[in-house]
């Protein structure tokens, strides 16, 4: 792959290893906006087949409301390393203890965002230790295991990762559609050829081992609901992944506060970027106050 950059960091960010007691990870860094008081640091986590990239579109208006926004490729993904055949490197408690390294390092209590998998790993992070966090926001992610189509969509994917190289799995799967979290193009960032080069820059473990994971994620939300923090479940209108009626639910159980943002389907950030940037930064002002 050749070492020119992938994504232009959005306006006044900066693309940097971030180094913590557990490895380098790969992050976009937004300061708050000039003249604007900072109220606080969020910490961002992908989804499952993303990247830090996702948020691009929400780094603007954020920094505009007065948030440092840190968004980070987890093990494995993209720009960060990991191994490549070790799928234990990729356990749902190893990911978790690398946000709880990344949140050390920012030296702040930070507002936790988990996107999709994200949601998943940042709820693990926060089940393993509370302590680092102000709240946690969860973004189209659900109580527990994906859906049944979304299953079939992710097995065809670790079937397909056992016998092709990871250029031959993109070509089949733009052969395929752009499906979301599925290794298709993320609605609204970058091109294609921009995707492809994200999608070879996965480590094959770990979207194997990641995949398995949505596949077979126990309901936690009992044990969440314990946590003294505040809780922000978010999604767009329609998702396919986990249904919007489940993710209701889940905030009632949370005690959370819900957002269902118009217009958005799994990835709200890419659909409704200015919308979910304001429902969070609402969300978070309420926090502090």
């Amino acid at each position: 792959m050749s070492t020119r950059a992938v994504f232009t960091p959005p306006p006044g960010a900066r693309a940097y290893s971030l180094r913590t007691a557990r490895g380098e990870f790969a992050v976009v860094d937004s300061a708050v906006a000039p003249g604007v008081a900072e109220k606080g640091t969020a910490l961002l986590l992908p989804g499952f087949t993303g990247s830090k990239e996702d948020f691009t579109l929400l780094h603007g208006p954020l920094t505009a409301r007065g948030y440092r926004v840190v968004a980070v490729d987890g093990r494995g993904q993209f720009e960060s390393d990991g191994p490549e055949a070790d799928q234990s490197a990729y356990a749902r408690g190893e990911l978790a203890r690398d946000v709880l390294a990344q949140a050390a390092t920012l030296d702040a209590p930070v507002h936790l965002v988990g996107h999709s998998l994200g949601g998943q790993i940042a709820r693990a992070a926060v089940l393993l230790d509370h302590s680092p966090f102000l709240s946690l926001t969860l973004v189209s992610s659900g109580p527990a295991q994906i859906s049944d189509s979304q299953q079939q969509r992710v097995k065809l994917l670790r079937d397909a990762l056992g016998v092709m190289t990871m250029t031959e799995v993109w070509d089949a799967i733009l052969a395929m559609g752009p499906p979301e979290e599925v290794g298709g193009p993320a609605k609204g960032i970058g091109d294609v050829e921009q995707l492809r080069r994200r999608w070879l820059g996965n480590k094959p473990a770990q979207l194997l081992a990641t995949g398995r994971q949505l596949c077979t994620e126990p309901d936690r939300v009992g044990e969440l609901a314990a946590v003294p923090l505040p809780f922000h479940v978010l999604s767009g209108s329609q998702d396919d992944t986990w249904p919007v009626p489940l993710l209701d639910d889940m905030a009632v159980r949370l005690g959370a506060l819900r957002t269902v943002i118009p217009g958005a389907d799994h990835s709200p950030n890419a659909d409704q970027p200015l919308p979910m940037a304001h429902a969070l930064a609402d969300f978070w002002d309420s926090v502090g106050r």
